[in-house]
């Protein structure tokens, strides 16, 4: 028999506690985020319809560099912003999925906040 790895379970438990708690709609949509080694993505996701409204990643500002950093993250968060303002939102959810909200994550959120995105 297979054993799944703790530190995923983990995850996914932290993950669907978060989850619970929050809820997108079209108006207030939820701005969902993953972060992987080399990249960093947002997305604003309408939970109601299913629809992913706009989606963002670290791939649009420097396809030379593979690593990101917090310079990245926040200017990653300034571009969902200003999609997000194109598309007549001005209010969203925040969802850090399972990752504390420390360095890139909070860099991207402060980025979103800083071009007038309220969370």
């Amino acid at each position: 028999m297979l054993k799944k790895n703790p530190k995923i379970l983990r995850r996914q438990k932290v993950k669907l506690r978060i989850r619970k708690k929050i809820q997108g709609t079209n108006k207030i949509p939820r701005l969902a985020i993953y972060k992987s080694n080399q990249r960093i993505y947002a997305s604003l996701i309408d939970d109601v319809s299913k629809n992913v409204i706009t989606s963002v990643s670290s791939i649009s500002l420097d396809k030379k560099s593979k690593n990101i950093n917090i310079e990245k993250s926040k200017q990653t968060g300034e571009l969902i912003a200003d999609k997000a303002k194109e598309k007549g939102i001005s209010k969203v959810v925040f969802d850090r999925s399972y990752y504390i909200y420390h360095g890139k994550v909070k860099a991207l959120a402060e980025g979103a906040r800083s071009k007038g995105l309220i969370f």
